[in-house]
């Protein structure tokens, strides 16, 4: 048995934060701002995670009104989901994902994105793609006003 998920994130960018996409922190002026520390990636891999198996999002699993999530790193968070996934009998066929932002450039981190994301879900690199997208100076993240991040997730029953 096979089940598939999706999930999708955005935050907005801001001076004073680091800026961690996929477990990495990369060099930029501004970081992403959220309750946790604000990962697009790892986010949208959860919500991918969790909506295969319809166990709700993020938000309700990790809520921002709670504060032992503020300022998480989200590597703890792609954990405790990837935890549960296993213990329901589910493991990762593979997952495909974009990163979109217009800067910085994401293709210099995407090799030790994929060594720590990879390492926390049990999986070869060759079933994880992460790809690095522009929005081509349209919308908020043209703009370099924000960045989001997308996922898709194949889950086989064990």
């Amino acid at each position: 048995m096979f089940r598939i998920g999706t999930g999708y994130d955005i935050h907005k960018l801001t001076s004073g934060r680091d800026l961690i996409i996929g477990g990495v922190k990369i060099t930029h002026e501004k970081g992403l701002l959220g309750h946790s520390d604000a990962d697009v990636l790892i986010h949208a891999i959860i919500d991918a995670m969790l909506g295969a198996l319809a166990l709700s999002d993020i938000g309700t699993l990790f809520p921002d009104t709670d504060k032992k999530y503020k300022d998480i790193d989200s590597t703890v968070l792609l954990t405790k989901v990837y935890e549960k996934i296993k213990n329901l009998g589910w493991k990762i066929e593979n997952i495909d994902s974009n990163i979109i932002a217009q800067k910085p450039k994401m293709m210099p981190y995407i090799p030790k994105m994929k060594e720590v994301l990879c390492r926390i879900l049990e999986i070869e690199p060759e079933r994880l793609s992460i790809k690095a997208k522009t929005k081509e100076n349209l919308d908020a993240v043209g703009q370099e006003l924000a960045i989001e991040a997308n996922a898709v997730i194949l889950l086989e029953k064990d």
